[in-house]
């Protein structure tokens, strides 16, 4: 990505409540994690790289619950959506979320405080941003799909490249500085201000609208997140 995002972002002013971006050494701590060897750097965001996968998986106990995974759906906090199939009094129904029906095999992952915290962040840049409910959506399945919610710091020799934050962005690809792109607020907004220069991007389906803003080596790799992200968007909006 060589355009130069940060001409649109308007300036986001940093308060108390701005999360601090999760290191090597910080999301070490979350899951007691050593780290695999070196991984080869993969082309732009094709995220989550080899060792942000590791840490991420670790942090997320996706090791110790494997077994239940492979069995049934993951069900876990703010994840399952609506038990009737209706959406509470004042929140946005399956139809608006999904207007295009999923793409493929579905995946999910228990979320802890500070996922649900930086995917509160993300539906709020989507209300003051403009592209509603269906853009949150597209943004935190992109998330999910890059940093699984979880605010990464630099990881060292495990970094794709220069990437960072919720969405992998990168300082050199003109997204922001490290200290921005790390800020979860200015993180989405950044992302959303990309999206609405997609021509039509409520038009398309979530993989497409997402590839476009994000330019990853694996584009349809958004998709699978697309039924955990309605169901957070539906419980947060």
């Amino acid at each position: 990505m060589k355009a130069d995002f940060t001409r649109w972002l308007p300036a986001i002013a940093k308060d108390s409540y701005r999360k601090t971006a999760l290191s090597v050494a910080g999301v070490a701590a979350l899951g007691g994690l050593a780290l695999a060897p070196t991984a080869v750097a993969a082309p732009v965001t094709s995220g989550p790289h080899q060792g942000a996968v590791a840490a991420i998986d670790r942090a997320t106990g996706k090791a110790a619950t494997q077994a239940r995974q492979d069995d049934q759906p993951v069900e876990s906090g703010l994840t399952t959506g609506s038990a009737t199939g209706k959406p509470p009094a004042g929140k946005p129904s399956r139809a608006q979320l999904i207007p295009h029906g999923i793409e493929g095999a579905q995946s999910r992952v228990p979320l802890d405080d500070a996922q649900l915290a930086n995917a509160r962040a993300i539906v709020d840049a989507a209300k003051k941003t403009g592209v509603g409910d269906r853009g949150a959506v597209i943004g935190i399945a992109t998330s999910l799909q890059e940093s699984k919610l979880y605010n990464l710091g630099h990881l060292g020799a495990y970094n794709d490249h220069d990437s960072q934050g919720l969405f992998q962005q990168r300082p050199s690809s003109g997204w922001g500085t490290p200290d921005q792109i790390t800020d979860p607020e200015y993180a989405a907004t950044a992302f959303f201000t990309a999206l609405k220069n997609v021509g039509g991007w409520q038009d398309l389906p979530l993989t497409a609208a997402a590839q476009t803003v994000q330019v990853s080596a694996f584009p349809y790799a958004y998709a699978q997140w697309e039924e955990q992200a309605a169901d957070i968007v539906q419980q947060l909006w």
